[in-house]
């Protein structure tokens, strides 16, 4: 991967630049790439630490696969588009992502290590091809990669925000106007490590665009949310700091809520494709449960 520093990315650290978008990598991540020499800044090693100036020039070389710890298993999934550089997938909610503590296997990468064998290996052992992620009960569309190649230019593309991504959910609570931007830092929240939280001090850049679809009342409201940023839980966080958490959010909501997980589905997803340099837009329809919440709240 190899990148040139705009305008806007003056000044930040160099960790930070890489590790920016979700579905990237951890700064944690990148730390430790930059300790194996992985890292290169206008063709030297570069420091975590190091202060980026307009022009620098990133390079970033992919540590070498390792053997993979998550294992196939037979997890029906619908495949949506599929070729030799990467995979779209409509993921059901309840299904998680990657293996993880809790989760060990059932997940959408032991599914599709069954379906179609190799997937890139630069996010380690328990995320092969993992380019972003959605909540376990979020729906919707991801794209996996699975070269190290398409991987890394998918990366890339998430850090320039050309991807495009937008979100159907439901709101608890009514907006005042028609549409609207969130422009507030996300970070871990400092009462609870587990959360996260809109972080003036110690949060990163996450902007949310949302659009009203449907009033349903006084009490719901059926929007349309697109990020410009990729972080942790943003729309769940956003919303809930206007006021408006989204319906069947036990972790930012409040209150009773009426079924298990947010209402929020990846309805379409938009990239340039690695290998051919195709601009390429997918759409997902509701799922069922989402449609049935909607009819149910209209009928109210």
């Amino acid at each position: 991967m190899s990148r040139i520093c705009g305008e806007r990315d003056i000044d930040a650290r160099l960790d930070v630049f890489l590790s920016s978008e979700k579905g990237a990598f951890s700064r944690n991540a990148v730390q430790k790439f930059v300790e194996k020499g992985l890292v290169f800044v206008n063709g030297k090693p570069a420091k975590s630490n190091y202060r980026l100036k307009e022009g620098d020039v990133v390079e970033f070389s992919p540590p070498p696969p390792v053997e993979l710890d998550a294992k196939p298993q037979d997890i029906p999934l619908e495949i949506v588009y599929e070729d030799d550089a990467l995979i779209v997938v409509d993921k059901p909610k309840g299904l998680v992502v990657h293996p993880a503590a809790g989760h060990k296997d059932g997940t959408l990468v032991n599914g599709l290590l069954f379906s179609c064998g190799g997937l890139s290996g630069i996010n380690g052992v328990t995320r092969p091809g993992i380019v972003h992620r959605i909540d376990k009960d979020t729906s919707g569309l991801l794209v996996v990669a699975k070269t190290d190649a398409v991987h890394m230019d998918l990366c890339a593309q998430f850090a320039e925000h050309s991807v495009k991504r937008a979100y159907k959910a439901i709101a608890r609570g009514s907006f005042k106007e028609d549409e609207g931007v969130i422009d507030a830092p996300i970070g871990r929240c400092p009462r609870d490590r587990k959360k996260m939280a809109v972080n003036f001090k110690n949060g990163k850049r996450a902007v949310t665009r949302y659009v009203v679809l449907e009033r349903l009342g006084r009490r719901f409201t059926y929007i349309e949310a697109r990020l410009e940023t990729g972080r942790t839980h943003q729309i769940r966080v956003h919303m809930a700091h206007v006021g408006r958490p989204l319906l069947g959010d036990n972790v930012y909501g409040s209150g009773r809520q009426d079924i298990c997980g947010q209402t929020l589905h990846a309805g379409v997803l938009g990239f340039t494709h690695p290998v051919t340099g195709k601009r390429m837009e997918f759409e997902s329809d509701l799922p069922k449960y989402f449609t049935n919440i909607l009819k149910r709240l209209r009928a109210n």
